[in-house]
């Protein structure tokens, strides 16, 4: 039976990068169906010109609007295809800004969706997804959050899990099924300890 699992992500994010590859070697062990949702740090941590971070999520963002205007005409699938092949360029070439077309085009999707990178009608759909993230968690949490349903059929997520490098495909279900466990029990809150290691998101997908 499959398992519908909504993961929030925002493009620039490493940390994000790194747990969306766990999820996905996961899926094809556990049966997930997992639907790629839009979180934006820009707007959850009201980042300012004044901010060094401004920048690379200012362009997040656009990247966002791409997403949603592709998965209005391709769905899913192809949003979590375009957010691959963003990771790819990100976070294991280094390229920090790029034309957005190169990406589409990189994964035979219309060069037309790059025009909603700067098109504001989409920041409605981006905010209202965003939003129903947050919902499920709090505010005061980041990328990646995850959410599965309980065995009564509610909704519930969870911020993480922040993992430094990919475990191994074993490793990979037992974290997921632990996270999934502690996700779904209603008197568990937090499990945290301070990090040791960036991000090593590994080869190149």
């Amino acid at each position: 039976m499959t398992t519908p699992v909504r993961f929030w992500l925002d493009p620039a994010c490493p940390w994000c990068w790194v747990t969306s590859l766990w999820i996905r070697n996961v899926a094809p062990q556990r049966d997930l169906e997992i639907t790629w949702e839009p979180i934006s740090l820009m707007v959850k941590n009201e980042t300012g010109p004044d901010s060094p971070w401004y920048e690379p999520v200012k362009w997040s963002y656009g990247l966002l609007r791409v997403l949603e205007a592709v998965r209005a005409g391709e769905g899913n699938q192809a949003v979590g295809d375009l957010y691959l092949e963003y990771g790819r360029r990100i976070h294991h070439d280094g390229e920090m800004q790029w034309p957005v077309v190169e990406a589409l085009t990189a994964i035979g999707l219309s060069a037309d969706y790059a025009a909603a990178f700067d098109d504001e009608s989409w920041d409605a759909e981006v905010h209202r997804r965003h939003d129903e993230g947050l919902a499920l968690v709090g505010n005061d949490v980041g990328t990646p959050i995850i959410a599965v349903r309980d065995a009564n059929g509610k909704e519930v997520g969870v911020f993480g899990p922040v993992i430094t490098s990919l475990p191994s495909p074993e490793l990979a279900a037992q974290l997921w099924d632990s996270v999934t466990f502690m996700a779904t029990l209603p008197e568990f809150h937090e499990l945290k300890r301070t990090r040791q290691t960036g991000p090593e998101p590994g080869p190149r997908p």
